[in-house]
């Protein structure tokens, strides 16, 4: 019974928030995020990717391990999706980062802390790494089928985690005031972002076509490729219950905002329906992989 009430205690304050931003977001259908999506990609993320790499307690040797372990789990991810994407005669490129980039910061990092606290949040955080910085280099590219190096040096994120290996690498103690301030960066992020995504669910146009079977890949095949990644490397503990929690995550918000700048109208829509299908499939499915990651790796 206890280990029923930890998963409600995890998983219920982040519906709860995404349901608060459901309902602004079905209650003014003019409600403007461009704030939130600007705070969070410039300020709130960094200060997140800071915070939760060098105040955590996590070693440089733990972040590197993670980072590589989340870049395996990516490409079992694009292995799958590409054999699905070729069966489906989708388009390989612009369709496939819904299925290989999860959102393992909007809903990935406050489960993780919500999980195995203050110690999960600094490993949720150096997989989420991985992930932003795909988004804005990896992402691109598959988007408008181009690689930019510009928006890889303006992206604020990448010197975030730069600057974060740095004071893990010369084991720099963190600043009382800047990690009071990153601190309440991250938190007001969190909450942010969350809220941001229940409001995007009200905008996003449904096609349930093909995305069906695209979520089910995301939110199902995802937590297998993790779990096997957990049982090849022999991973133990909270780190690898985060690994699982992470590699379950629905697909990523951040493919839409992606998408809609560089793939034609009929990409985004289907990349939107992923996103819509899969976040509602794992209010279904995170609570069962929380379940066996609080029961075998705690």
């Amino acid at each position: 019974m206890e280990i029923y009430i930890k998963i409600f205690e995890v998983i219920f304050p982040v519906f709860f928030i995404i349901g608060i931003g459901y309902y602004l977001g079905k209650k003014n259908p003019k409600f403007d995020t461009n704030f939130i999506t600007s705070f969070a990609g410039n300020i709130g993320t960094p200060a997140m990717i800071f915070y939760t790499v060098t105040t955590t307690g996590i070693t440089l040797s733990i972040f590197v391990h993670y980072f590589a372990y989340a870049i395996l789990m990516i490409s079992g991810f694009a292995v799958i999706g590409l054999i699905f994407l070729f069966l489906l005669k989708k388009d390989l490129s612009m369709e496939l980062p819904p299925l290989i980039l999860p959102n393992t910061g909007n809903i990935g990092v406050p489960i993780c802390l919500f999980a195995y606290g203050i110690q999960g949040l600094g490993i949720a955080s150096a997989v989420a790494s991985v992930i932003i910085l795909f988004h804005f280099t990896l992402g691109v590219f598959l988007a408008k089928k181009k690689f930019s190096f510009d928006i890889l040096i303006k992206s604020p994120p990448v010197y975030a985690i730069i600057i974060s290996v740095i004071f893990l690498f010369f084991e720099i103690k963190t600043p009382l005031f800047l990690e009071n301030t990153t601190f309440l960066l991250t938190y007001a992020t969190i909450f942010l972002v969350l809220m941001s995504l229940g409001i995007a669910l009200t905008r996003f146009k449904f096609s349930l076509r093909d995305s069906i079977i695209f979520s089910l890949l995301r939110v199902v095949i995802g937590p297998i490729i993790g779990f096997a990644v957990i049982y090849y490397f022999d991973l133990s503990g909270f780190p690898a219950g985060v690994l699982l929690i992470q590699s379950a995550m629905p697909s990523a918000i951040l493919n839409y905002l992606v998408g809609s700048m560089y793939s034609p109208k009929k990409i985004v829509d289907s990349i939107a329906s992923t996103i819509v299908t899969s976040t509602l499939m794992s209010f279904l499915t995170i609570p069962i992989v929380v379940f066996f990651a609080l029961k075998y790796f705690n």
